[in-house]
């Protein structure tokens, strides 16, 4: 047994599309690409505006090592 190779998951990606369709395939391609466009702005947005509330800059993390 070798692992997964690029015809099985060929035939996975054929029987995904046949399952589901290929019109629900790109709703939900699209949905997910929005959702991650909108959380790494959300990350992106989140740092300047903490830092602009406080008017201090925050000290550094110090990790705890035991």
């Amino acid at each position: 047994m070798e692992g997964i190779s690029i015809t099985k998951l060929l035939v996975i990606a054929v029987l995904i599309v046949l399952l589901f369709g290929t019109n629900k395939l790109r709703t939900l391609g699209s949905d997910l690409g929005a959702a991650l466009k909108g959380f790494k702005k959300a990350m992106n947005d989140e740092t300047p505006a903490a830092k602009k509330s406080d008017g201090v800059e925050a000290a550094p993390r110090v990790e705890n090592k035991e």
